[in-house]
């Protein structure tokens, strides 16, 4: 169940301020729910392992977002050399 929580952060990582208390929350109440376990110090260390998990997904989607970006960027750039440069 980990690579649902990466996967949560990974497509929802645009909205990272609000995918991350939620995807924990969902976490520790999807394990109680399904008798992983129960008391305090398990939903502690279940929230902590499961915004881990979320946040692990958000800073991939954040690094593949910052590429695509900086990739568009650079193609515009040197479009917009091309157009500028003088003519023969």
């Amino acid at each position: 169940m980990i690579p649902t929580m990466l996967l949560v952060g990974l497509v929802f990582g645009r909205w990272w301020r609000l995918v991350i208390p939620l995807g924990t929350l969902a976490w520790v109440v999807l394990l109680i729910v399904t008798g992983t376990g129960s008391g305090l110090s398990f939903a502690l260390a279940a929230a902590a392992f499961g915004a881990a998990n979320v946040i692990v997904g958000v800073l991939a989607y954040q690094v593949i977002a910052w590429l695509a970006h900086a990739i568009a960027r650079l193609g515009r750039a040197s479009v917009d050399s091309l157009r500028s440069a003088p003519q023969d």
